[in-house]
């Protein structure tokens, strides 16, 4: 098995497991993030100018309710939406969910990428396989071509080139105060994907005999852009979900997620585009009373963000 090349997993902070199914034939899938029965606090920073979302604006933190009981990443364009009431079932069952008197809300933030083309666009995440994977929810994270990550691709900005395969990857680091921040990123973008370390081009557009071709030269050729880049529909995105196990409040928590996007920039080039829906959550479950630099825990974030999207392809290159 392919080991990836940075450590970790967003498994590793205190109160998360993460769940996956997925339909092979149709390459599709939904990963799912659970934040434990008393759930996490919740932020959120949408950037890509095409998302496809559930329950946004919970997430702002003049909004009410503070805590998420999971959150899910799905394929299937808008019709993955469906997969959240399979965990809301989930959940339900287990007795989790904001208690409004007659009975329990769970609260499942949701977002997801297009993958429609790269399979059976007639197979989409449904409730079902929204409810398998919370049953298949561990601490173990496949990485790869798994979960929301099936069918993924990136680097489709060239003209007469094949996109490379995207993918599903997770990643963490614990600071010094004990406190363990982790990522895990479906990614499907327009652009290419760099290593954040090395600058080395790790996912993009290829030739038929598999050259890469990097959409870099004409982004910043001396030839004009209208005439080189192919425009794609708005059929791409990545989706993050940055977890730690610190004490934030829910400002605090919305900061992580908007600092969550500056992995994103490390790791895509051109990232947040029109054709893609760029979102980030993320999540505090409050397991670890430890003094908070937000400075530092929001390095943290996007240095996690950026090594889980570099995880994502290169596992999802062995598929």
């Amino acid at each position: 098995m392919f080991k990836p090349p940075y450590k970790g997993s967003i498994t590793d902070v205190h109160g998360i497991r993460v769940g996956q199914a997925e339909n092979r034939e149709g390459l599709t899938g939904v990963t799912v993030v659970l934040c434990g029965r008393d759930g996490a606090v919740i932020g959120a920073d949408v950037r890509g100018a095409a998302p496809g979302t559930r329950e946004i604006a919970l997430t702002w933190s003049e909004s009410t309710v503070e805590r998420a009981n999971a959150v899910l990443l799905a394929g299937g364009s808008a019709f993955g939406l469906d997969a959240a009431g399979g965990v809301m079932r989930f959940l339900e069952e287990a007795d989790v969910g904001v208690d409004t008197g007659v009975c329990k809300v769970p609260i499942v933030p949701a977002a997801v990428l297009f993958d429609l083309a790269n399979g059976d666009a007639k197979v989409r995440p449904d409730a079902v396989m929204g409810y398998e994977a919370c049953h298949n929810a561990a601490k173990h994270v496949q990485q790869g071509a798994f979960g929301a990550g099936t069918g993924a691709t990136v680097g489709k900005l060239v003209p007469g080139t094949l996109p490379s395969p995207g993918g599903t990857g997770s990643a963490s680091l614990t600071l010094a105060n004990g406190v363990t921040v982790g990522a895990i990123a479906c990614v499907n973008a327009a652009g290419d994907v760099y290593d954040p370390h090395t600058n080395k081009p790790l996912a993009s557009g290829r030739l038929s005999d598999g050259k890469p071709v990097l959409c870099e030269n004409l982004l910043y050729g001396s030839q004009p852009v209208a005439e080189l880049l192919k425009i794609p529909k708005p059929t791409n995105t990545t989706l993050v979900v940055v977890a730690t196990d610190a004490v934030l409040t829910k400002p605090q928590t919305n900061r992580m997620a908007t600092c969550a996007h500056d992995g994103f920039a490390r790791a895509i080039r051109p990232v947040h585009t029109q054709m893609d829906g760029d979102t980030a959550f993320a999540l505090a479950t409050g397991r670890v009373d430890a003094d908070v630099n937000m400075v530092q825990l929001c390095a943290a974030a996007a240095e996690v963000v950026a090594r889980a999207i570099a995880n994502a392809v290169c596992c999802g290159a062995e598929r």
